[in-house]
């Protein structure tokens, strides 16, 4: 249905740029009616002219976006690779440096997380900063306000421990399951529920959902790699791949 749907879009940008630079000539209505019964017959005995006109539209559309993005990402790059809060893992003097925007209620987050975690292990040099960016639901918002929370206890040393039992959790997340994980990750759970409802917790998560919608990041996870935009959950090929292209 959905590959119908872009036919039909196709075809009717077909027309209606015909219809438009029709007015721009001369035609008698007649002419127009005849060339339209043109164009209809040449689509309907050679379809494939609209599997191509999507495929170059597609295509146009990819690379405008990538464009988009690059000029975002060298726009803000300090927001978002040095925003002096977000929690680096990895080596922090990294060569190259991966961005991840998650979710902890994120299927694909959780997903693509031992990924991220061999990455780091095989190399060395890889600085990964997490963001968190809770888009799915009040749940979501617990979680991420936790998170940034215990940023603030052991001189952030305790987030990661919190932030990996929360990607390895498969069970459903709510405001019981967190705290739960936090306190089994060491944190204190009355300096973290107070801190969970500071204005710097808020302005972090704004900030982070400010920056992903700058830099068109519409679902979780989003990835920055150097200067490439990269959404979705990547394997760790393609992980290393990226790597590769931005360090030459």
């Amino acid at each position: 249905m959905l590959r119908f749907v872009r036919f039909a879009a196709v075809a009717v940008a077909l027309f209606t740029g015909f219809g438009a630079s029709a007015q721009t000539q001369p035609f008698t209505p007649e002419q127009k009616a005849a060339l339209q019964q043109i164009v209809r017959d040449v689509l309907i005995s050679n379809p494939e002219i609209l599997v191509e006109a999507m495929h170059a539209l597609e295509a146009k559309q990819q690379a405008e976006a990538g464009k988009a993005a690059k000029a975002a990402i060298a726009a803000n790059r300090k927001a978002i690779f040095e925003d002096g809060v977000s929690f680096v893992a990895g080596n922090p003097k990294g060569d190259v440096t991966i961005v991840e925007f998650f979710d902890y209620r994120c299927g694909y987050c959780k997903q693509v997380q031992p990924s991220l975690l061999t990455l780091l292990k095989e190399d060395s040099k890889v600085r990964l900063v997490l963001k968190e960016l809770p888009v799915l639901g009040p749940d979501s918002v617990i979680a991420s306000r936790a998170a940034v929370a215990a940023l603030e206890q052991d001189k952030g040393g305790k987030y990661l421990g919190f932030h990996n039992a929360m990607m390895a959790f498969r069970g459903q997340i709510n405001e019981a399951e967190v705290m739960r994980i936090a306190g089994e990750s060491g944190l204190d759970l009355k300096k973290l529920k107070t801190d969970m409802a500071s204005p710097k917790v808020e302005q972090v998560l704004r900030a982070n959902l400010a920056l992903a919608d700058t830099l068109g990041i519409q679902g979780t996870p989003g990835f920055v790699v150097g200067e490439e935009m990269v959404p979705g959950a990547v394997s760790l090929d393609a992980l290393r791949q990226l790597v590769r292209q931005a360090r030459s």
